[in-house]
């Protein structure tokens, strides 16, 4: 349960202007930790942190535990000398959209260099004690994702990028004698990708400090599915809906709504709860306990699926013909609470949200969503508008998968137009800062604002649109965008909303 008032920003580590052409954790991270700051944002909410396969969603990523190598700063790895500052020249800049193919040809080369560099030292004569213990420490105590992870990695680039299930069976099946060949054949490379993970930890890590110095605290992103071609469902297939060739029998997604007419079709293979509750979730704990590891909060997205999910055969093209599956998310939370204490975690609820879904996030005391932008199309939304919110919510103008505030506005219906004139009055400084306040202003307890709508950004900067396969998740903000003036902004409506209360 919430119990300051607060505020924050929603960013993606991608959307930061760094060097190299797609946000990382170096430079342009801590000055936008300095401008949270300075608004006195307290709150810092980004997208799942893994690695990413076709599409590049964070949503549908190669890993529910690991980072993704993409986020690395190799300016911070230049100056730790794992890397020549030299090797740096040429890589794509600070400024523009995310062109995927680019940073992956020009950024990966580098960064396994730099893993490289880093064995040799740590297993030279020279190498630093210290270092070296940190290294060996973190494989050890995520040796129970890592090793596998990085198996997975070396394989699928072995493969050409192909789906586990492909495979020849000795690895697609996991066999001892698969396994002790793929380690005798490619010690090195596995221990590079270690090696990645280990910069990714290190180097997040230290921004979350910086953070938490500043009095700013992480938010995570966790789907609630995870990538069919992913480490976690080619370490344990046994806990997912798989045919005997490993292909998903049901895959999920949501039925037509809002944003589709045809539902969405994610497909993600569907979990079997039965075996997962056999188990005692172990798998769900351990990955909730390393997402805690990462962030302060976590949020979880689609938690209407915890309550049942919407089940699609995996032959079926759409999300129509689908049907909702109970899952035991009672259980499930009892477990985690059980196991990891009280959790920090706000609930995505969505969509289609039954009064069973509602119990639930209240037999857990999860903070729920409101979105403003749905407030105004119909009286049926008006469930998102502050006059019905409590005080255990969180406010959002927008999320990832909305449009942003100004392009929703300028696309907005005449009846939500006059709703919001309505409701709202937007004064001189436009409708975007209209809903900014509307969330500030509210009895949430906590508001969120995609740093778009911070800006005031047209369609153009845009996250994704769901159903829309390609050209989402490419958005940065420019590097001269964050300025005094705006963070003074933000920090006047912090002070008069009561939202820069330090917790106790």
């Amino acid at each position: 349960m919430l119990t300051e008032r607060a505020s924050g920003i929603i960013l993606h580590i991608s959307s930061l202007p760094s060097h190299g052409g797609i946000g990382n954790l170096g430079p342009a991270a801590y000055a936008f930790a300095d401008f949270m700051a300075a608004a006195k944002q307290r709150y810092w909410l980004v997208l799942p942190p893994g690695p990413t396969g076709f599409g590049n969603s964070p949503y549908s990523g190669l890993s529910a535990f690991a980072g993704n190598p993409l986020f690395i700063s190799l300016e911070t790895l230049a100056d730790q000398g794992w890397l020549a500052r030299e090797r740096l020249a040429g890589l794509p800049g600070a400024e523009g959209a995310v062109d995927f193919d680019r940073v992956i040809s020009t950024k990966i080369a580098l960064l396994e260099e730099a893993a490289g560099n880093f064995m040799d030292y740590c297993n030279s004569d020279q190498g630093n004690g210290d270092l070296r213990n940190r290294f060996v420490e973190f494989c050890r105590s995520q040796a129970h994702w890592l090793d596998d992870y990085a198996r997975f990695s070396v394989l699928r680039r072995m493969f050409g990028g192909a789906s586990w299930h492909t495979w020849p069976d000795e690895v697609r099946w996991r066999t001892h004698e698969g396994l002790a060949q793929l380690h005798s054949q490619q010690g090195r490379a596995l221990a590079i990708e270690q090696a990645l993970q280990f910069f990714f930890a290190e180097q997040w890590n230290a921004l979350r400090w910086y953070c938490g110095e500043k009095g700013i605290r992480m938010i995570g992103d966790a789907a609630i599915f995870v990538n069919h071609d992913s480490a976690d469902v080619w370490t344990h297939p046994e806990i997912f809906e798989l045919d005997a060739e490993g292909n998903p029998v049901r895959v999920a997604g949501v039925p037509p709504d809002y944003f589709s007419d045809t539902g969405q079709r994610w497909g993600n293979p569907l979990y079997r709860w039965d075996v997962l509750e056999q188990r005692d979730f172990d798998w769900w704990v351990a990955r909730i306990r390393r997402a805690l590891e990462l962030c302060d909060m976590l949020r979880l997205d689609h938690f209407r699926g915890f309550e049942a999910c919407w089940a699609i055969p995996a032959a079926e093209e759409t999300a129509v013909k689908g049907a909702w599956v109970k899952t035991p998310g009672t259980q499930l939370f009892a477990t985690l609470e059980r196991e990891l204490g009280r959790l920090p975690l706000i609930a995505e609820d969505l969509g289609l949200i039954t009064p069973a879904v509602e119990t639930l996030r209240q037999q857990f005391y999860l903070p729920g969503m409101r979105v403003l932008q749905f407030g105004f199309a119909d009286r049926g939304g008006h469930l998102h508008l502050p006059h019905q919110y409590d005080e255990n919510t969180v406010a959002f103008t927008g999320t990832h998968d909305n449009d942003t505030t100004l392009g929703w506005w300028q696309k907005a219906s005449e009846v939500e137009r006059q709703a919001v004139t309505a409701y709202l009055h937007p004064g001189d400084d436009g409708v975007v800062w209209a809903l900014i306040r509307a969330a500030a202003t509210s009895v949430a307890r906590l508001c969120l604002v995609p740093m778009h709508d911070v800006l005031g950004l047209d369609s153009a900067a845009r996250m994704n649109t769901p159903s829309q396969p390609e050209g989402n998740w490419t958005w940065r903000y420019a590097p001269d965008a964050l300025c005094p003036e705006l963070a003074g902004k933000l920090a006047a409506l912090v002070e008069v909303t009561d939202r820069d209360i330090p917790p106790a």
